[in-house]
């Protein structure tokens, strides 16, 4: 588990796989969540903020040789939220938001991924909040640094798509679009 944050969906998660541009295959099979992280960034009343989730379960099955048969998944604890405000993470854990007594995890689990130039891949999966599933893609870049995997990813999904932020929140004070970022790393195997 990662005591930093990254989750929501958004989210999402999402992880990324990738080919490398050398001659040798490299398999990835591991996250470090310690070392991994997801954020997310939002307006409200015009102004920026950013969050991140500190608890998240990831799970990667990436070889460099056959990127089209890639696998990741993401688990998110929802109330592992950290937006900087414990008011504001605290009202986040109601049924107006994440419903985190109803539901308490944030799940992506990824059903393709497609091989780009430089090393970049577009990921297909299913994000599934507050018991809505919706298909995403998720952009990712793979860098790789002394034998270490880092895929960096980022989406932008709206949270009305996922019924986040309704009754008195959903006239605009806080935006509908959240984008999500994301940053795996992944040991060489």
């Amino acid at each position: 588990m990662n005591p930093r944050f990254p989750r929501c969906a958004t989210l999402a998660a999402a992880l990324a796989f990738g080919s490398l541009p050398c001659a040798q295959a490299v398999e990835y099979t591991q996250v470090n969540e310690t070392a991994s992280t997801i954020s997310f960034t939002y307006k409200q009343f015009s102004s920026r903020v950013y969050g991140t989730f500190g608890k998240f379960q990831a799970s990667l099955d990436f070889d460099t040789a056959n990127p089209s048969a890639a696998h990741a998944a993401l688990t998110i604890e929802l109330d592992s939220i950290d937006t900087g405000s414990s008011d504001a993470n605290s009202e986040l854990q109601n049924p107006a938001w994440f419903d985190t007594a109803t539901y308490p995890m944030a799940t992506f689990e990824s059903t393709g991924v497609k091989a780009q130039e430089n090393n970049r891949y577009s990921i297909t999966g299913k994000l599934t909040l507050r018991g809505i599933t919706r298909e995403v893609e998720v952009p990712v870049l793979l860098k790789a640094e002394n034998a270490i995997g880092i895929f960096d990813g980022q989406l932008t999904l709206k949270r009305s798509d996922f019924k986040v932020g309704e009754g008195e929140w959903a006239d605009g004070v806080v935006s509908d679009k959240i984008n999500i970022r994301f940053r795996m790393v992944a040991p060489q195997q």
